[in-house]
C-alpha cells in the first residue's frame, strides 16, 4: 500500500486526542468519518479495531457517544492526511464524503464504505448488522440489536395513542419517515404534524402552538417561540424537553432515545 509523508504520518498519529496505546486488532482497523456509525462502532468493534472517530463526536452538545466513550477514541477531522496518518483498512463514512477525498483515500489503497441515514429502526438495525459484519464481528451486532428490540418491546405504546408534536432546532417538525418518527409511533404517540397536514420541515410558529395545542410538546429547539413563557400556562399540554443528540442517529441512540419517549408517555398518561 502507497504511503506518503512517513514523517508527517507519525507525527499526527502521535497527536490524537483521547488516544489509546496500540492494542493488536483481530478484524479490519477502521477510521469512522461518521458521528451515527462512529456511536455503533465503538459498540460492535473489538479492542483496538476503531482507530478514531470523528470530531463531531467529541463535541457534547451534539455527540450521539457520550463524553466517557467518545474519549477512549482520537478525533479526525477528516482530511485525507489524518486518515492517511492512521494506517487503516477501513474508512466509514457518510455518504456526503467529498468524492474528491473518497477518490484520494482510495487512491492510495484504502477501503472506502459509506453509509446514509436511517429513516425507520429496521433501517438502523440493518446498518448495526452491517457494520458489525464489516468489523468482522457479527454476533457483537445481534448482541446490539436484541438489545435494541427488547427496548422497544418494553417501551411499546397500551392504550390510546398521545398526540405529540415535536419542535426540532429551527422551529420545524420531523417528516414521517425519518427514524424519530417512527421511535414515538412505537413508544405510544401518535403525530401532531402529521394530522394537521404538516410534513417533513415544516414551520410550527408559536402562535399555533397556543392555538391549538398538542397533548405533549417536545421542544428540541432554542428558537425565541420555543423558550416563551406562554408555553407554561398553555391550558392541556403537557411540555418536554428532548436532547437534540437523539434526534438524528441509529443504534445505541435509540435505546436512550427509547428510554426517555418511554418516561414522557407514562407522565403524559
Amino acid at each position: 500500500m502507497i504511503r506518503l509523508l512517513p514523517l508527517l504520518a507519525l507525527a499526527l498519529a502521535g497527536c490524537g486526542e483521547g488516544a489509546r496505546g496500540p492494542v493488536e486488532a483481530a478484524g479490519p482497523t477502521i477510521v469512522s468519518l461518521n458521528p451515527c456509525t462512529d456511536a455503533i462502532l465503538a459498540e460492535v468493534a473489538a479492542p483496538g479495531q476503531l482507530l478514531a472517530i470523528s470530531h463531531y463526536s467529541k463535541d457534547p452538545s451534539s455527540s450521539s457517544m457520550t463524553p466517557q466513550d467518545a474519549a477512549r477514541y482520537r478525533a479526525t477531522g477528516g482530511t485525507v492526511e489524518e486518515v492517511l496518518a492512521l494506517d487503516p483498512d477501513v474508512v466509514v463514512a457518510s455518504t456526503f464524503l467529498a468524492p474528491a477525498t473518497r477518490a484520494a483515500l482510495e487512491d492510495l489503497g484504502l477501503r472506502v464504505v459509506t453509509f446514509g441515514g436511517t429513516a425507520t429502526v429496521e433501517d438502523s438495525l440493518a446498518q448495526v448488522r452491517e457494520l458489525a459484519t464489516l468489523a468482522g464481528d457479527p454476533a457483537a451486532g445481534e448482541r446490539l440489536v436484541e438489545e435494541i428490540e427488547a427496548a422497544l418491546l418494553e417501551a411499546e405504546g397500551q392504550g390510546e395513542p398521545v398526540e405529540a408534536a415535536l419542535w426540532q432546532p429551527g422551529g420545524i417538525v420531523p417528516g414521517e419517515a425519518s427514524l424519530v418518527s417512527d421511535l414515538l409511533r412505537r413508544t405510544g404517540f401518535s403525530s401532531y404534524a402529521t394530522a394537521r397536514g404538516m410534513a417533513q420541515a415544516d414551520y410550527l410558529s408559536l402562535e399555533q402552538v397556543v392555538a391549538d395545542p398538542p397533548q405533549v410538546l417536545f421542544v428540541a429547539g432554542s428558537e425565541t417561540g420555543q423558550r416563551h413563557p406562554v408555553l407554561a400556562g398553555v391550558e392541556g399540554m403537557r411540555q418536554e424537553r428532548f436532547d437534540t443528540r437523539l434526534l438524528y442517529c441509529g443504534g445505541p441512540t435509540i435505546l436512550r432515545a427509547v428510554r426517555f419517549l418511554q418516561l414522557g408517555r407514562e407522565r403524559a398518561s
